[in-house]
């Protein structure tokens, strides 16, 4: 009885870090099931006046939960100039890209002031990308990428999620392939790479 006890437990803890693996870049525009759907933080949603707020971004930020047309990263990141940005590539059937969507909401209002956030939502269905982001609200924008030619253009798109670290310069600075295992890694990261 005992050994049984820990071969399924064995099991639960494989099944646990696969479903914590990154996913492939090759989705095929399902968004699966989404009762496991993770809730993020009542503060994710922007407030309605940004005080202290640079001014592009709180234009960033006013854009939450919109899915900008395909094509439109560059002019985005041209409207960000001066600013640091993260930038998350996702899409709605990875689910390592909804388990850590929530740390990309609290930290981008953590750090409303001095770094822009940006989703690029990759090879996915746009209903689906809808439904997602209405179940998983964040303060930022996404652009639409059904090619992957968008994230790819900075280095990312072979994996999902992906995350793009630019400088305020408008330099990639790093990038990070697969999911963050907690916030506390992802500010880390923003950190190291933006803020020092």
């Amino acid at each position: 009885m005992r050994s049984r006890r820990k071969l399924m437990l064995g099991i639960v803890l494989a099944g646990a870090a696969l479903a914590l693996a990154a996913c492939g870049s090759s989705g095929d525009g399902d968004s699966g099931d989404s009762a496991g759907a993770v809730s993020t933080t009542a503060d994710a949603a922007p407030p309605a006046k940004e005080k202290g707020v640079p001014k592009a971004l709180a234009a960033n930020r006013a854009e939450a939960g919109q899915i900008l047309d395909e094509g439109s990263l560059d002019a985005k990141i041209a409207e960000l100039e001066g600013h640091p940005i993260v930038v998350n590539q996702w899409a709605s059937w990875c689910e390592p890209c909804r388990a850590e969507f929530p740390y990309f909401g609290d930290s981008a209002n953590q750090h409303a002031g001095e770094v822009a956030f940006v989703g690029i939502d990759m090879q996915d269905d746009r209903g689906a990308a809808e439904d997602f982001l209405q179940q998983l609200p964040v303060p930022y924008p996404h652009v639409d990428d059904p090619s992957a030619s968008q994230i790819a253009s900075l280095g990312g798109g072979v994996v999902s999620p992906t995350t793009v670290f630019i400088d305020a310069q408008g330099e990639v600075v790093s990038v990070f392939q697969g999911a963050y295992a907690s916030r506390d890694q992802l500010e880390q990261d923003i950190e190291r790479y933006l803020l020092n």
